[in-house]
């Protein structure tokens, strides 16, 4: 006896791996779904989490920004200082080199013989004018002005003879270069 079978078992069959594919492609789909929303998420977090460095290291950008400034600010008034330092340094030691050069003009002159008119000083140069009785007696002045730890070299610019209250005397010019005593 034949006996055939008239239930549709490859209809079957085809339904149930159509069935398996779509469950299958579902699942597929639902897992690469759910894979883009944890790399999406993730992302979205580690872009908060640089957001936030950047804000972080912008707030420290700030705060290094205004201490660099106070340090330039702190350097200028520095540098400030330091010239008026070196200035009020200068005039000290120009107020003493004065009266040194002074006083070593006043005890190398010999009122007997030389008398002076005019001192000016320019720097390192000193210009003295004055008259004397004759020749000799200017060169010994020159003379003792060299022996002067204050005052270098010695030059006679200028000799000439004038008249003082009728008297006939020799007027000279003599520029010297000053040293630290």
């Amino acid at each position: 006896m034949i006996r055939i079978n008239l239930l549709p078992f490859r209809e079957e069959k085809k339904k149930a791996t159509v069935q398996r594919q779509i469950v299958a492609g579902g699942i597929s789909l639902g897992l690469f779904l759910l894979v883009l929303v944890i790399f999406h998420l993730y992302m979205v977090m580690g872009a908060s989490k640089l957001e936030a460095e950047v804000e972080s290291a912008r707030a420290r950008l700030t705060a290094l920004t205004k201490v660099t400034g106070d340090l330039e600010k702190f350097k200028a008034d520095k540098e400030i200082l330091k010239k008026k330092i070196g200035i009020i340094t200068d005039l000290e030691r120009g107020r003493s080199d004065a009266v040194h050069l002074l006083d070593e003009l006043a005890s190398r002159i010999s009122p007997r013989t030389e008398w002076l008119t005019g001192i000016t000083r320019n720097g390192a140069t000193l210009r003295v004018e004055g008259v004397a009785v004759n020749n000799p007696a200017i060169a010994q002045f020159m003379k003792r002005l060299e022996e002067s730890p204050y005052i270098g070299t010695v030059d006679l610019i200028a000799s000439k003879q004038t008249t003082v209250s009728g008297v006939k005397l020799m007027g000279f010019v003599l520029m010297c270069t000053t040293e630290k005593g």
